[in-house]
């Protein structure tokens, strides 16, 4: 009774939700103080979160009694469930941002390289279960070595997929092939902890083999019912805001709150709440309001409070004065030397058999080895069932992970910086790439006019059924100059952009998400929107470093010119130009403008609708025609696409065997060697290597046109007019020819190139969408002047 009355004495001694604010405080000052210190030296966000929960942990302020005293006896528990309620909400968030379908296609190299790494951790684990037991145990207690062999397993094989997730984004390389085949193999390797979890958990339900089974089938019934319950909400809430932007914030609380109570029923029940709230975001309808509003108030709120609280509490748990003799240190060294040893023995291994560099194999397995979520929680269940019992091996643990996160945040952060090369953003011409490899194509529209025809361009360009295309669409809003306001980038959600009451956009937001949303509907892909809100001044580099972080193969603008009702063309805000401009300078990929006509005849049916659209592509020689050409190659393999190659050659060249030749006695076809000069010998090898592939194969079609003169040009090009709902051709880049001399007279757009400024004039009011298309160089010449 005594202690007891001595405990509430210290526990009153600080209001414990005083307390538990103070730490959170605490954590959030330090770690932008240390986010600030530590970027020139590329640290990541996370890394700088949890040194900040270490400074305030019993290894910094807390080993001094009067901050011990507010820290940790005031209210070390209540922030403990502050730390369940974050990882709630991290798991949740991180359903909702999963892209299960590249898990799905590249399942089987995940599963490798995880389940090689758990395999040997998995083996070390047993292989020190009994030293760590004997060495931890205190005089005549009796454990459970089996179970202690489990938590073991869990801290040296589970893979924290929140830290991992937060790192590949800080240092912007999640959109990588390796960023997202080491969050799909850490998502694997957290699901194996979380199994090894349920053995921990109410035990005392599960003595038998069918108690089990039930026990777990009852786990199901529940987390079923809920994911059935909240798709039911959702639609209601879709149906109910049809004519709203976003949710109001009520609505969204009605959303947590239904997360938050299933998760909270299964932990009082004693289940864990891991998966049961990241299958509520994974299973969360995609379509409608509810999922847009969502993914921006949670990542707002995750990124500046949520994130660096969850973090902070890896550190605040570590205790290195704990470590005061020479077999806990022995501990210490050996389950981080066998965990960084299964990780990268087994990873590298897997890496090696899956043909992966070297250098991205080491940078995998350190990821890989990164700890502070299955492994926190099995520790704090394992303590709570009697698993653990001593508290030496309970804090040599939490040590243990803590230290081993930071150690290796630190190397990640030295390896990526000091290859930029190799793990940053690397562009791939279209006419270098296989039509049939994943396809990240980012649309931007200033208003709802070119949507329709935008995404019917996005659902062609994915070829065939099996190509995986992820689509971005960003919808640009002007923030007038006079406002005097920093600029809203895309990653950053302001408070007016989040509120009930937005103003940026007006309705044009309504119209577009509508369109989105019928699109995902009717062909069941994802496209990833947000906006971005800038003068026009800035705009571009909004755009460009999007498209930079997402590692977009293209960017496509609209126009500055909108069609009227009467098929002419009229100009628009020159703002809007001028962005185009700059993008078409700054953008480290390639980049199209659509010049939609989607009112006239020819173009009546946008592309990628059900009915065969004939589309064209126009080659009359230079990098930005052949890459025009390698992005129709896509467009050609769709089966709502009727494509034909259209190349312009001199007149004088119409007997002489330059270019493509077709043997009529066999069956390939042979490529001349240009004697012209390189540009017209890449030309020839590009269509070379098109017709071999796609013409004699009978997918697409192809013609040449000879023509002596810019005028014979624009004659031919007039009678294709109304021929095809879309024309594709290169901007420039092919030097002075003779084929356009004179149509470059009365050039008004210049950003469009001498043939795409021709299309894009009144002579073509009655023709049909244009896609002018430019090949990233990185010693393009600028168009006009940024200032």
């Amino acid at each position: 009774m005594d202690q007891s009355d001595d405990m509430c004495t210290k526990k009153l001694s600080f209001n414990p939700v005083l307390s538990m604010s103070g730490q959170s405080f605490a954590i959030l000052v330090i770690s932008h103080i240390f986010q600030i210190l530590l970027k020139p030296l590329g640290l990541p966000a996370p890394v700088a979160q949890i040194l900040a929960g270490f400074v305030i942990s019993p290894s910094g302020l807390s080993h001094f009694s009067r901050a011990s005293t507010f820290f940790q006896e005031g209210g070390a528990d209540y922030f403990e469930a502050l730390a369940l309620y974050a990882r709630i909400y991290v798991m949740f968030l991180i359903g909702l941002e999963m892209d299960f379908q590249y898990l799905k296609r590249k399942k089987g190299p995940a599963c490798i390289i995880s389940g090689a790494s758990l395999l040997a951790c998995t083996l070390f684990a047993a292989g020190i279960t009994s030293f760590v037991y004997q060495e931890t145990k205190e005089v005549g207690e009796q454990g459970n070595g089996f179970l202690i062999f489990v938590i073991l397993t869990v801290v040296l094989a589970n893979t924290a997929s929140p830290l991992v997730i937060r790192i590949a984004a800080d240092m912007k390389f999640i959109n990588s092939e390796l960023g997202r085949l080491v969050v799909s193999s850490s998502m694997i390797g957290d699901a194996y902890a979380v199994v090894l979890l349920l053995f921990i958990s109410n035990r005392k339900e599960r003595n038998t083999v069918m108690q089990a089974i039930t026990y777990e089938f009852y786990y199901l019934i529940i987390v079923a019912a809920f994911i059935f319950l909240n798709i039911y909400v959702v639609g209601w809430l879709n149906r109910r805001n049809r004519n709203r932007k976003y949710l109001k914030n009520f609505e969204i609380c009605i959303l947590l709150a239904l997360v938050f109570f299933c998760t909270m029923f299964l932990e009082t029940l004693g289940y864990s709440s891991i998966v049961a709230s990241f299958m509520l975001g994974a299973l969360f309808p995609r379509r409608g309001k509810s999922f847009r509003t969502l993914l921006i108030k949670l990542s707002y709120l995750a990124f500046n409070f949520v994130f660096p609280i969850y973090f902070g509490f890896i550190g605040f748990r570590a205790d290195i004065t704990d470590i005061d003799s020479l077999p806990k240190f022995a501990i210490v060294v050996i389950v981080m030397l066998l965990s960084i040893g299964g990780k990268v023995g087994g990873t590298l291994a897997a890496c090696y058999n899956l043909k992966i560099p070297l250098n991205e194999g080491v940078l995998i397995s350190f990821l890989m080895n990164m700890k502070g979520h299955v492994d926190l929680a099995a520790l704090t269940v394992g303590k709570e069932s009697n698993v653990i019992f001593t508290q030496s091996f309970y804090k040599l643990m939490l040590t243990t992970i803590a230290l081993n996160s930071i150690i290796f945040g630190v190397i990640i952060a030295f390896m990526v910086k000091k290859e930029p090369d190799i793990f940053g953003y690397k562009n791939i011409p279209f006419e270098a790439q296989n039509p049939e490899s994943e396809l990240r194509l980012l649309s931007c529209v200033y208003n709802p006019r070119p949507v329709t025809t935008m995404i019917g361009l996005i659902a062609s360009s994915r070829g065939s059924e099996n190509v995986s295309i992820t689509p971005y669409f960003v919808h640009l809003i002007e923030l007038p100059e006079k406002k005097n306001m920093s600029n809203l980038m895309y990653h950053q959600k302001e408070e007016e952009e989040i509120s009930d009451d937005e103003d940026y956009g007006g309705n044009d937001v309504v119209e577009i998400n509508e369109t989105i949303d019928i699109f995902t509907e009717q062909t069941k892909l994802m496209i990833h929107q947000t906006k971005a809100v800038a003068p026009f001044s800035k705009m571009y580099e909004d755009v460009c470093d999007y498209a930079e972080d997402i590692r977009a193969s293209m960017v496509i603008l609209p126009f500055h010119k909108h069609q009227r009702i009467d098929g002419k063309l009229e100009s628009g805000k020159e703002g809007v130009r001028t962005t185009n401009q700059k993008v078409l300078r700054h953008a480290k990929c390639s980049v199209a403008i659509l010049v939609d006509r989607g009112l006239t005849a020819a173009s009546s049916q946008t592309i990628g609708a059900s009915s065969l659209q004939h589309t064209a592509t126009l080659f009359f020689g230079g990098p930005d025609d052949r890459e025009a050409l390698g992005f129709s190659k896509r467009l050609g393999l769709h089966h709502h696409t009727n494509l034909t190659i259209i190349r312009f050659l001199p007149e004088s060249e119409k007997k002489i065997h330059l270019g493509i030749n077709v043997s009529i006695h066999e069956e390939d076809v042979l490529m001349a060697v240009s004697e012209y000069g390189t540009e017209e010998e890449k030309d020839n090898a590009a269509l070379g290597d098109f017709y071999n592939r796609y013409v004699t194969s009978g997918q697409v079609g192809y013609v040449e046109k000879h023509v002596e003169n810019g005028t014979e040009t624009a004659s031919a090009l007039r009678d294709m007019a109304e021929m095809y709902s879309m024309i594709i051709v290169g901007k420039g880049g092919r030097g002075s020819s003779p084929l356009t001399i004179g149509l470059s007279d009365w050039e008004e757009c210049p950003e469009l190139g001498t043939i795409g400024d021709f299309l894009a004039s009144a002579e073509f009011d009655n023709g049909g969408s244009v896609l002018l298309v430019q090949q990233y160089k990185s010693s393009r010449s600028g168009i006009i002047d940024d200032e």
